[in-house]
């Protein structure tokens, strides 16, 4: 089976982010960038099937500029077979996104589409649907795991309390989310194996953001800390600065 996987470069989730001097987006200086967590859940999803399956081809496409070839570069050095990026305006909008991805995936031989169920950066969790939409398939988010048995596939999904199942025909796009599939380290022989695998670069479907950052601002600092005692005996004090000055009581 073909499968694609859609993916997005994003600061690191440790970076320490400065607002730029424009006010309405993040600094780059010091800033790195890496695969979104939530992809590489799906990039290791679409590897483990296609390993148990012993055949088939997992592509990686995302929507960027020249600088997410790093980010290609690194599901390709996961195994990952061959990437796509889509050169093109990366903005908040995830209908434009989708529509671009959209594009390029439509006409293309893979039964399963894969993304992680939201972006670090943004965490809007749009894509993976609105892509479903565009190219008419079903979709299942938040997928912890799945497996595929006779044209559908059968999904689970954490939810509070206890696990939803789902079972899709085929094709379908499933959103990836923490779970069974913890990815893999890429190893030497990948790293260098990736230098080596197709990386087609095209230019993206026009489809303009319908959206505009007016501001960023980074959050106020938090109040420092106080101890108000020492054992039982600070309890009823506690409990009366929960009450009058938290209003959580």
């Amino acid at each position: 089976m073909n499968i694609i996987v859609c993916v997005k470069r994003v600061p690191d989730t440790e970076t320490r982010v400065r607002v730029g001097d424009d006010g309405v987006s993040i600094d780059p200086s010091g800033v790195k960038h890496v695969l979104s967590p939530y992809d590489e859940f799906a990039v290791e999803a679409a590897l483990r099937l296609r390993e148990g399956a012993g055949s088939g081809e997992v592509a990686v496409v995302t929507l960027g500029d020249d600088s997410s070839q790093e980010t290609l570069r690194s599901a390709l050095a996961m195994g990952a077979d061959r990437a796509v990026l889509l050169k093109g305006e990366v903005s908040h909008d995830g209908l434009a996104t989708a529509k671009a991805l959209a594009a390029e995936i439509g006409e293309a031989d893979a039964p399963l589409v894969l993304c992680g169920v939201k972006a670090a950066d943004d965490d809007q969790q749009q894509v993976g649907p609105m892509l479903a939409t565009l190219l008419g398939r079903p979709c299942a988010t938040a997928v912890s795991s799945f497996e595929l048995a006779d044209g559908t596939v059968r999904c689970r999904s954490e939810v509070e309390g206890g696990t939803a199942l789902f079972e899709l025909p085929l094709p379908a796009v499933l959103t990836i989310t923490k779970g069974e599939y913890e990815p893999r380290y890429a190893s030497l022989k990948g790293i260098m194996a990736a230098k080596r695998k197709p990386l087609e670069v095209k230019d993206a479907a026009a489809s303009p953001s319908r959206l505009k950052v007016e501001t960023m601002e980074l959050p106020p600092e938090r109040a420092a800390g106080r101890i108000v005692g020492e054992g039982a005996d600070a309890v009823p004090e506690l409990v009366r600065l929960l009450r009058e000055e938290a209003n959580v009581l």
